[in-house]
């Protein structure tokens, strides 16, 4: 019984940690500016109309008959020009592995984003007046799109909270925002979901083993009531008259 005793005391200490930490990082919820902890604050949410010339565009078989085969063809505006997106393999998400072709809709000439295009790409997209200080090419894991598991730029703007825009390097699609409020967030979304190990997911092994120890906490709390009972330590007191 010394060993059960002293597992659950132990088990009691972590556990207790943990449900502190929910309430901490609930209650920062709460509180919280959401559209700031969205990565909003820079985003330009507006979007001209883009009028496409349909007669000239070439024909989808013919784009589809130059390249490796797909499973899919989506015609997309990027930079208000029309270009088709070639999905060669397709993950269930669009941040799960995806293999993309991005061909000019007028010439048929397949686009690789650049550094130049991938800047232009954010800067459309950000509302600020700050100009970009860095651009990266990074490859999965990213710090803050755990999930983004396809290469993807970081263009990083010289502002008084550190935006940075991230563009997917094959789609020209863009993954987000993120600044020192999303970056906040995103802490207290680790701790209250206990993504210790950075998975971007509510499935992950810490949350497995944090279960573990819930159940040790109760199945040994409950052999310690056991034993204590037959011990007659709980035999009650009886007042006298």
């Amino acid at each position: 019984m010394f060993w059960v005793r002293k597992l659950h005391k132990w088990a009691s200490v972590i556990v207790g940690i943990q449900l502190l930490l929910w309430l901490i990082s609930g209650l920062y919820f709460n509180l919280m500016d959401h559209d700031k902890a969205q990565g909003l604050t820079h985003l330009n949410d507006t979007h001209a109309e883009v009028a496409i010339e349909t007669h000239r565009l070439l024909e989808p078989g013919t784009i589809l008959a130059a390249f490796k085969p797909s499973v899919s063809l989506n015609i997309i505006t990027l930079l208000d020009k029309p270009y088709y997106l070639l999905i060669h393999e397709k993950g269930l998400y669009n941040h799960l592995n995806n293999d993309y072709s991005l061909v000019d809709a007028y010439d048929g000439n397949q686009v690789i984003i650049d550094i130049t295009m991938a800047q232009q790409l954010a800067k459309a997209s950000y509302s600020g007046e700050a100009t970009i200080s860095s651009t990266l090419l990074l490859t999965p894991p990213l710090d803050d799109f755990p999930k983004q598991h396809n290469d993807t730029w970081q263009i990083n703007f010289a502002d008084n909270i550190g935006t940075s825009v991230y563009i997917e390097a094959q789609s020209g699609r863009l993954v987000g925002h993120s600044d020192e409020h999303t970056r906040l967030a995103d802490i207290f979304f680790m701790l209250h979901f206990m993504d210790y190990t950075s998975e971007g997911s509510f499935n992950n092994i810490p949350i497995m083993i944090f279960a573990f120890i819930t159940l040790w906490l109760t199945f040994s709390g409950l052999i310690w009531v056991i034993d204590m009972l037959k011990r007659n330590r709980y035999r009650p007191k009886l007042k006298r008259k």
